[in-house]
């Protein structure tokens, strides 16, 4: 009996089976692999001629082999050929294939006497039409013993030889992952940028960031961890042009040993390692100082810190595959993969090709088409200051020319530094920024256009597909304001979860066991207005309107929709900002600001939407106030001439409950509908502070401070106000109080309500997914949206998928507080309007509007 052998094989990449037919192979593949995972010459040549042993099919039945080995690799999936890979000719192709999605590429040789793979035919019965079983045996015996000497060299990372029936029988298989996969460290971790030598801003900058030094006896320091058990991780370039190249080595090598910290290889590492081995290299750039310093240490020493150098991968996968940390950054379909041009690219980055005045390579600026759902932090190129383009963040602040040492800590988005103590080597040029400066006003398609992924401080990534942007573009050129007014559009309300109580859709008590499961205490219940949700951003005067938002028309504010139109044109639109901003007075005074971002609702309903009410929900009212009538004088007619059966009864009362129902759902839209004249009629009633001067109070402030501070405005009789009360979600009476609370705002015509939080802050990185806020409607409201008759139908409502509607709702809030905090802050508009612009592109998602 056989040893048992253990075949490492590449979690991800490809694997060829090879042996002359009859060998097993199929059976082997089948026992160890997944059956997605293989593909099989024979299944393809069933899948293109219908019979697997039409030999004539076989060059189609290869095409189609190498065209779905090729989709499974470029999704970088395990891939198993099973086919008899005997020729060289074959192999070539496949690994030719395998290296151009930069995969790895092993073999595993089932080497099974010939009598016994002709034996296995004869009992299976499958044949070769006219030719004899044997000959093609011996012919595949003969070619993979011909194979067998020069296999290793074809650029196989492995070739694994089972020599024998049971050697096949007993071999077990193991999924290798690559080196660079550690998806399953999640952090958190403090990513630091390129050290350069300068060992003591990097101690320095490892307390700052929390971290306890470990020291020798000598005092040196050889090691770090962190009280917390954060992992530090390095993003190459420790070495060259800094005073102190085997103190960093020292500490960092230490800190590697210890499993405290990651670290990759820079090109600076790879270039002292073939120094230090002795190879033939230019002598510039830094590395003759690290060769100095190094040259006073022990020879130990120094071949330690060769083979820790020579031992760094070029990048990491982490966090799930959220994180990708590489020297000198890599693009999405490098991710996870193995090859020289994968390893180049880590090191070096997208060159051109070319030269710059100074003789220095000529960088592909990669991080601006960066469309990928991972994070991607790096260094490599020195930059003024760490800013993040489209997901990514270079870490190289220059420690070493006289810049800083740059940290980030990863999930928290923080940036943590310390200033260079000195100059330490002049450099060639001047560093400049990752993204080209502009004017901060400045706006361009390019901003916007192409899918794109935004991060947001306070809610989840978010991408942007190119089709969404395209269409929110669309609306944006054609009919949005001045975009220097637009600094926020609101987010969609996410929808409560279903109810299951009996005629109930939604009901409160899912919005307060929704906040209890995620530890709110205490919620705020508001009255939800009917009317149409705005944006009002208000100016003092007309001189803080061309200072904060570079207008300088005279207008001093608008008042926009969720899709950034003004409500009202013109004249109107000016009397309406200046109705508003009058009433707003004792909170611009109280906040001492000259500015204010108020999130609204402007009432009626019907003052803008009255087209719609007339054509779709008016239009039902008015057909089925005629047609039900008469239906069911017909039916009652019927029924007075004794034709009393009973499907024509049980119509009767159907149509009859149609009638009720149909005037109830006139009287729900009617009560949403008042007259206005122009201005007169049209009230607003403000609901939250979103910003004023110096601070984004909807990212620092609770909802209770926001209803105490709009509360200023309720004495003008432009504004009306946003009943609500708060309920102890533990105490079960203030619950049941509520609860009556919505029952009788929905019975006498009102939309519902709006759950909050009522204390909670924003908070920056928070995990919790906790919805802002949840929208709980009453039966009547429904009916406006759902039909008339939607009460007989809630077995198939219930049965409505929320998850996308909630998904956008924390997507679209987590933007809009960022394009606040980045306006305040004084970011370029075209940053801010990054985030207005994606809240409305999300707008175009397939959800149902009903919810």
């Amino acid at each position: 009996m056989a040893e048992p052998r253990s075949l490492g094989v590449p979690a991800a990449g490809l694997v060829l089976l090879v042996g002359a037919s009859g060998s097993g192979k199929s059976t082997f593949a089948a026992r160890h692999f997944a059956p997605t995972e293989v593909v099989s010459s024979d299944t393809c040549r069933a899948l293109v001629a219908d019979d697997a042993e039409d030999q004539s099919a076989t060059p189609d039945a290869f095409d189609l082999l190498q065209h779905l080995v090729g989709i499974r690799l470029r999704r970088g999936l395990l891939t198993v050929v099973d086919a008899t890979n005997v020729q060289s000719d074959a192999r070539a192709q496949l690994v030719s294939l395998a290296r151009s999605h930069d995969l790895l590429v092993d073999a595993i040789v089932l080497k099974v006497p010939a009598r016994v793979a002709v034996e296995r035919h004869r009992a299976s019965g499958r044949t070769f039409g006219r030719v004899p079983v044997e000959r093609i045996v011996e012919r595949h015996d003969r070619d993979l013993r011909r194979s067998l000497r020069g296999l290793r060299r074809e650029g196989f990372r492995r070739v694994h030889v089972l020599d024998g029936v049971e050697e096949v029988d007993a071999a077990t298989i193991v999924r290798e992952r690559s080196w660079n996969d550690r998806r399953e460290l999640t952090g958190p971790f403090d990513i630091v940028g390129d050290v350069h030598g300068c060992a003591s801003e990097l101690r320095t900058l490892l307390e700052r960031l929390g971290w306890r030094l470990e020291r020798d006896d000598a005092g040196r320091a050889v090691g770090a961890h962190h009280p917390e058990g954060r992992t530090a991780v390095f993003v190459g370039d420790l070495v060259d042009r800094g005073p102190d190249t085997p103190g960093v080595l020292r500490l960092v090598s230490g800190m590697v040993a210890a499993g405290t910290a990651l670290c990759v290889t820079g090109n600076h590492e790879d270039k002292l390692v073939r120094a230090l081995r002795g190879r033939r290299v230019t002598v510039a750039h830094g590395l003759e100082e690290s060769l100095a310093q190094l040259a006073e240490e022990t020879a130990e020493f120094r071949e330690r810190m060769t083979a820790f150098m020579d031992g760094l991968v070029a990048h990491y996968v982490l966090d799930e595959g959220r994180l990708v940390v590489a020297h000198a950054g890599l693009k999405e379909a490098y991710h996870g993969r193995s090859s020289r041009r994968v390893r180049a690219f880590a090191l070096y980055g997208d060159t051109t090709g070319e030269t710059d005045d100074l003789g220095l390579p000529v960088r592909y600026p990669w991080a601006q088409d960066y469309r990928g759902s991972a994070t991607v932090v790096y260094g490599h190129t020195p930059v003024p200051t760490a800013e993040w383009v489209n997901g990514t963040i270079c870490l190289d602040t220059g420690v070493v020319f006289g810049g800083a040492l740059t940290a980030l800590r990863y999930p928290e988005r923080e940036l943590v530094d310390v200033p260079a103590e000195r100059e330490w080597y002049a450099p060639a040029r001047p560093l400049v920024p990752t993204v080209p400066e502009r004017e901060p006003g400045a706006l361009a398609a390019a901003d916007v256009l192409g899918t794109r992924w935004l991060d947001t401080t306070f809610g989840p990534r978010v991408k942007v597909p190119e089709e969404n942007a395209a269409a929110a573009l669309e609306v944006m050129s054609r009919f949005a304001v001045d975009p220097r007014w637009l600094v926020h559009l609101p987010a969609t309300m996410a929808p409560v979860a279903t109810s299951t109580l009996d005629r109930f859709l939604e009901h409160p008590d899912e919005a307060f066991e929704e906040y209890t499961r995620a530890g709110v205490t205490t919620v705020v219940c508001e009255e939800k207005h009917m009317g149409s949700r705005a944006v009002a951003v208000l100016a003092r005067d007309a001189a803080t309107a061309e200072r904060r938002f570079g207008i300088a028309d005279g207008s001093t504010g608008q008042v926009v929709t969720r899709t950034g139109r003004a409500f009202y044109p013109g004249e109107l639109g000016r009397c309406l900002v200046a109705s508003l901003t009058e009433a707003a007075a004792p909170l611009l005074e109280r906040l001492g600001t000259d500015w204010l971002v108020l999130d609204t609702e402007l009432l009626p309903w019907s003052a803008k939407a009255g087209e719609l009410i007339r054509e779709q929900y008016a239009a039902v009212g008015a057909a089925a106030s005629v047609a039900l009538p008469a239906t069911q004088e017909a039916l009652d007619a019927a029924l007075a001439r004794g034709l009393d059966a009973p499907a024509l009864t049980a119509l009767a009362d159907r149509t009859r409950r149609r009638t009720h129902a149909a005037a109830a759902f006139r009287d729900a839209y009617r009560g949403y509908v008042r007259p206005t004249d122009g201005l007169d009629g049209v009230t607003v009633a403000p609901f939250a502070v979103l910003a004023g001067e110096g601070e984004a109070y909807a990212a620092t402030r609770s909802h209770r401070w926001h209803l105490e501070q709009v509360a200023t405005m309720h004495g003008h009789p432009l504004v009306t106000p946003t009943r609500h009360r708060f309920v102890d979600l533990a105490d079960a009476g203030q619950r049941a109080a509520a609860t009556q609370w919505w029952l009788d705002l929905t019975a006498a015509g009102g939309e519902g309500m709006v759950v909050k939080p009522a204390d909670d802050v924003p908070v920056p990185g928070d995990g919790r997914r906790v919805q802002p806020g949840v929208k709980v409607r009453g039966r009547e409201y429904l009916r406006i949206i759902y039909g008339p008759d939607y009460l007989d139908a809630l077995d198939v409502l219930r049965q409505r998928h929320l998850g996308r509607k909630r998904d956008l709702a924390l997507k679209e809030h987590g933007l809009g507080l960022d394009a606040l905090v980045r306006f305040v802050a004084g970011d370029p508009l075209w940053e801010v309007h990054q985030r207005v612009f994606a809240v409305l592109a999300l707008e175009s998602e397939p959800v149902d509007p009903r919810l």
